[in-house]
């Protein structure tokens, strides 16, 4: 069972994605937050495994939230879900260590498939936000010093930082190069170390720039 926090300021739109939620039997809704503050408070009180977070809430923005909650539970999903596209935003929601970025609007099959993919420590987002995304990146990169060069990552690890980039799973990963998933996990902890990163989800970040 996949259990989900929705932060939200709107009790309507909580409402409405509880009853979405509550169509697939794999998801339990087991805390709601107003605000980020609300959102890190029960995170004390409840286990959760991914969080649909909203970006525009009083007292503590979505991706304020995520920044503080990543650096106390490094496990817990966050997938900002907004009906905002703004190119900061994003940025800013990659460099939190987000698993996605889904728009209010999306098909409901596809705001459950991405708390799935999350919790199977894949990212996905809306196929509108991409391509900002990727202008986001590019921009951020032009105002910024360079990322940290992979020349200095073993052929192996440049495969595992490409199907990282894919959004695939430890999993899936080790499938695919037939070595274990404990394997894979250890490459990537030495992959971040390399390139003076904290989470998987720069590494996206890291592969649109180059």
């Amino acid at each position: 069972m996949i259990k989900v926090m929705i932060a939200d300021d709107q009790v309507v739109v909580r409402e409405g994605l509880k009853k979405i939620l509550s169509l697939d039997p794999e998801i339990q809704v087991v805390s709601e937050a107003g605000n980020g503050y609300e959102a890190l408070s029960q995170l004390g009180e409840h286990i959760v495994d991914v969080i649909l977070m909203d970006v525009r809430m009083p007292k503590m923005d979505g991706i304020q939230a995520t920044g503080k909650i990543k650096a106390q539970y490094p496990k817990v999903k966050i997938i900002i879900l907004t009906t905002f596209n703004e190119d900061e935003y994003l940025f800013n929601g990659i460099k939190s260590g987000i698993s996605g970025y889904l728009l209010k609007d999306s098909d409901v099959d596809f705001i459950i498939k991405s708390i799935k993919n999350a919790y199977q420590d894949k990212m996905i987002f809306d196929p509108d936000v991409t391509p900002k995304l990727i202008k986001a990146i590019n921009a951020a990169g032009q105002e910024h010093e360079p990322p940290p060069a992979i020349d200095g990552l073993t052929e192996r690890e440049r495969q595992i930082v490409n199907l990282i980039a894919k959004g695939q799973s430890n999993l899936e990963i080790a499938n695919a190069l037939f070595i274990s998933e404990g394997t894979v996990k250890n490459a990537v902890s030495k992959i971040l170390n390399k390139l003076n990163l904290q989470r998987r989800t720069q590494l996206l970040a890291l592969f649109h720039k180059k």
